[in-house]
């Protein structure tokens, strides 16, 4: 059995409540940021669009998908998952045992979709509100 050294999970807040959208735990921060840019793309490619069924990738599953209302926040997701400058930081920041953090909001009606990943047992665990 492996150690699973970081947890990655998805939230959406609005209207004063937090829902759980998904989440995983695996053995190294790489695995946290590719899980990561993948449910960012599965969101913003599902803006508009029925989302495909969930991966059996590392016995994960994909998040359950979020309709946006306006184009901000999927391409702001989308700019996230391919920026390479973006992912370097947030390895950097994972490395440092700090939680990895990206929080979108669509402006029309105030809902914010957070992408977080931290190491397990971290002094500094993320705000997933």
């Amino acid at each position: 059995m492996r150690d699973l050294d970081y947890v990655a999970a998805v939230t959406a807040t609005g209207g004063g409540r937090t829902v759980w959208l998904g989440g995983i735990a695996v053995p190294h921060r790489r695995l946290v940021l590719r899980w990561l840019r993948r449910q960012a793309l599965r969101l913003a490619d599902g803006h508009g669009r029925h989302l495909p069924p969930g991966s059996p990738w590392l016995r994960a599953r994909d998040v359950r998908p979020v309709t946006f209302h306006g184009s901000d926040a999927p391409e702001e997701l989308r700019a996230w998952a391919g920026d390479e400058e973006r992912q370097d930081e947030a390895i950097c920041t994972l490395e440092s045992g700090h939680p990895a953090l990206l929080t979108v909001v669509d402006p029309a009606v105030g809902l914010r979709v957070t992408l977080a990943g931290w190491p397990v047992g971290s002094a500094h665990p993320p705000p997933l509100y």
